[in-house]
């Protein structure tokens, strides 16, 4: 029997379960490291298909290995469990506000159909090596304060799933990463898209210090840390227009606290951002102008500020002959006009781009959606482009990668050239971006000394 008619059948038969599966994540949605149940869910899956799971101490996730029994390369097919927070989407949690309006259910839903579908008799054959299957944690760079506090009690030292997957050495023994994000095609005139890359970014908590008094009756005895983180903001924007355009950096804050009452000058304002961009240089470049832009605001309005830098995400560069392997799977399973090719380079952020710092890594799409991402109005229109073409995807991929005594894939791993030497250089690099300063600093003789930045 041909080849793709086999792989095709393999996964068609598993859209009942890959359809009920996406289903179910979609109404019950969790937010990054709180995945218990969608974890839960995806785990008696897997044990039922016959997979052995192995599972991270104190946060949701897994993965397990599915070999080949012919020595070769381990490709990494992975799906994401975490949700967003849209208060005005319909189908939010009505108490956690959280809802899947960036398909991470979906991506889910087509690692369930690879994996049912790779345990369907002559999948396997012809393949060399294994593959590892993965359900990872919040991508998704939100609750930064809870995820601050899930760090201080040691449950995890990276915000972001994959490379907390990484510190926790479950990718050290893998050689390529794949993974199926659903993407936005207006019309859904196409199924499948590759990419070429986009930013990374560094995670920001901005907490301006005032001093409270009373707004009508003493507003002179008080420092309004609000004026002064006003007073901030406005500095950083000032420094818009000296970013590079190729560098795309990109600086979003958002006041999360702006004070506690009407009547009393603010004494505490918290904000939260990112600094983007499309280098590690130039995001540790904006983020020291930033810094110092937003210390000597600060101290001009006789306030102080604390800083809190954590390392986010490495910009992600999908694999040029992955990316070629990927296409010529695509074609195997839909028209060549039916497949998007991106040459623009993505200004949002993902944890993918640290695994690419360091193995070959791609993030296809596959369409299927309406409306905005990350918008009250996104929905999926089209189950078999969102759910059951990701999963054919997956397999097409890892038979592309891995057929033929896996030549494509070890000609790929002997070709590629990490952005680092090893995974521990790149957690290591990683590390020095964490930043805790008192920024502000006054003297008891009256000067002031700005501390905005690690000690380079």
């Amino acid at each position: 029997m041909n080849r793709d008619v086999i792989l095709n059948a393999a996964v068609d038969e598993q859209a009942p379960l890959i359809c009920k599966t996406a289903e179910v994540i979609w109404k019950h949605p969790e937010t990054g490291f709180k995945e218990w149940k969608t974890s839960t869910y995806l785990e008696q899956i897997f044990t039922d298909l016959g997979y052995d799971l192995v599972k991270p101490e104190g946060i949701p996730g897994f993965y397990t290995d599915l070999d080949t029994g012919r020595p070769g390369p381990k490709l990494c097919l992975m799906g994401e469990l975490d949700s967003l927070i849209c208060a005005e989407h319909p189908d939010c949690d009505p108490v956690t506000k959280a809802v899947h309006a960036c398909g991470h259910h979906a991506q889910a839903a087509g690692l369930v159909g690879a994996a049912a579908a790779l345990k369907q008799p002559g999948v396997l054959d012809g393949l060399c090596g294994s593959i590892r299957l993965m359900a990872v944690p919040a991508e998704e760079l939100i609750e930064v304060g809870y995820r601050e506090q899930l760090r201080a009690e040691g449950k995890i030292e990276f915000f972001g799933g994959k490379v907390e997957f990484m510190r926790r050495g479950y990718f050290e023994d893998v050689d390529l990463c794949v993974l199926i994000h659903t993407f936005d095609d207006p019309g859904m005139k196409h199924v499948y898209q590759l990419a070429r890359g986009n930013n990374g970014c560094i995670v920001k908590n901005i907490t301006v210090h005032g001093l409270a008094s009373h707004a009508g009756g003493s507003p002179d005895k008080g420092i309004n840390a609000l004026y002064a983180a006003m007073q901030a903001l406005q500095a950083v924007n000032a420094l818009r227009e000296t970013f590079r355009d190729d560098e795309h950096i990109r600086f979003h804050p958002i006041i999360t606290e702006g004070g506690q009452a009407v009547n009393a000058i603010p004494e505490e304002v918290k904000i939260e951002s990112y600094v983007r961009g499309a280098s590690l240089e130039a995001i540790d470049q904006a983020n020291r102008r930033i810094n110092r832009a937003i210390a000597a605001s600060v101290a001009a309005m006789g306030a102080t500020v604390t800083l809190q830098d954590r390392p986010g995400y490495c910009p992600m560069h999908d694999d040029e002959a992955m990316n070629e392997v990927a296409l010529a799977a695509m074609k195997r399973i839909v028209s060549e006009d039916e497949i998007l090719i991106q040459t623009h380079w993505g200004t949002g952020c993902t944890d993918m781009g640290d695994l690419s710092a360091v193995l070959p890594t791609i993030q296809p799409g596959s369409s299927g959606s309406t409306g905005a991402y990350h918008g009250k109005d996104f929905q999926i229109a089209d189950e078999d482009k969102a759910y059951v073409k990701p999963a054919k995807a997956l397999v097409f991929i890892a038979d592309e990668l891995l057929g033929n005594n896996a030549e494509k894939a070890n000609q790929i791993v002997a070709q590629f050239k990490p952005l680092y030497p090893s995974q521990k250089a790149y957690l290591e690099d990683a590390r020095r971006r964490f930043l805790d300063k008192e920024a502000v600093r006054k003297n008891a003789d009256g000067t002031i000394t700005l501390d905005f930045q690690n000690g380079e």
